[in-house]
C-alpha cells in the first residue's frame, strides 16, 4: 500500500460536485500537501492546496510534475486538463490589500472552467474607478467582490448590476475592523439585493460558488441542455 492510499482522499467528489478534493494548506507538511495533491492530480488532472506556508510553498510545486506556486495568494494548482473556459466572472477588488483573497477566488474559477478577470483597486474611497466598469460588469454571469475595512463595496455594486454578486470580507483594516469581522457584518445587513457572502478571507469558497454560478448560465440549468 502506497502512503497516498491512507490519505483517504475524496476522489469521486469531481464528478459529484464539479471540482475535486481542495488541499487545505495550513497545519500540514510539505510531505503531507505534496502526497494529497500529486494523488489528486493524478486522479482528476486537476488539483488546488490553499493557504499553504510561504517557507515551503514554491518547494513543493517545485518537487510536482505542472504545479504552479501562486505565492501572492500562498496558493498551490495543477491543471494537465487543457479545458476549454466559458462563461464570464469578474473579481472585483476593493484595495492592493485585498488582493491575496481576490486572487485566490481568481484562481478557483480559473481552474473550474470560467473565463475570469480582476479588476483591482476599484474601492468605494474613490468610486469612479468602479463605476468606470459598469459595462464589464454587467456582461459577467457573476461578480466575486471583495473588500475589508467597512465592507461597503459588494453595496454598490450590488445596486447597478442584475447578476449575483458574492461578497468577501478580507481581514483588512484598523482596530475597529475586528479582524474581518465589521466588514462581515456590514455584507449581511446590506440593502442591496442580490448579495451571498461567504466569510472572512474565503476567497476559495467564492470562486467555487462563482464558477457553479457561471457554469449554470453557460448550461443552461442544473440539468443542462
Amino acid at each position: 500500500m502506497s502512503r497516498s492510499d491512507n490519505l483517504d482522499l475524496d476522489h469521486d467528489r469531481q464528478q459529484r460536485c464539479g471540482f475535486p478534493e481542495v488541499v487545505f494548506g495550513a497545519g500540514k507538511t510539505a510531505g503531507e500537501i505534496t502526497e494529497a495533491l500529486t494523488c489528486i492530480a493524478d486522479r482528476s488532472g486537476l488539483a488546488l492546496a490553499t493557504r499553504v506556508d510561504d517557507a515551503v510553498g514554491e518547494t513543493i510545486a517545485s518537487n510536482i510534475t505542472d504545479a504552479r506556486w501562486h505565492e501572492r495568494c500562498r496558493c498551490i494548482s495543477i491543471d494537465r486538463t487543457e479545458q476549454t473556459r466559458q462563461g464570464q466572472v469578474t473579481i472585483i477588488c476593493a484595495g492592493t490589500s485585498d488582493l491575496p483573497v481576490a486572487q485566490e477566488a481568481l484562481l478557483t474559477c480559473d481552474l473550474a472552467g470560467a473565463h475570469t478577470e480582476l479588476l483591482a483597486d476599484a474601492g468605494v474611497a474613490g468610486i469612479h474607478r468602479v463605476l468606470s466598469h459598469d459595462e464589464r460588469l454587467r456582461s459577467s454571469n457573476v461578480l466575486v467582490v471583495v473588500a475589508g475595512m467597512e465592507g461597503a463595496l459588494p453595496s454598490v455594486v450590488a445596486g447597478r448590476v442584475s447578476v449575483p454578486v458574492i461578497a468577501v470580507p478580507t481581514s483588512i483594516g484598523y482596530g475597529a475592523s475586528f479582524g474581518g469581522v465589521t466588514a462581515l457584518l456590514g455584507m449581511l445587513c446590506s440593502c442591496a439585493a442580490g448579495i451571498s457572502v461567504v466569510n472572512i478571507d474565503n476567497g476559495f469558497g467564492a470562486g467555487i460558488i462563482a464558477a457553479r454560478i457561471n457554469r449554470l448560465a453557460c448550461d443552461g440549468g442544473p440539468g443542462g441542455r
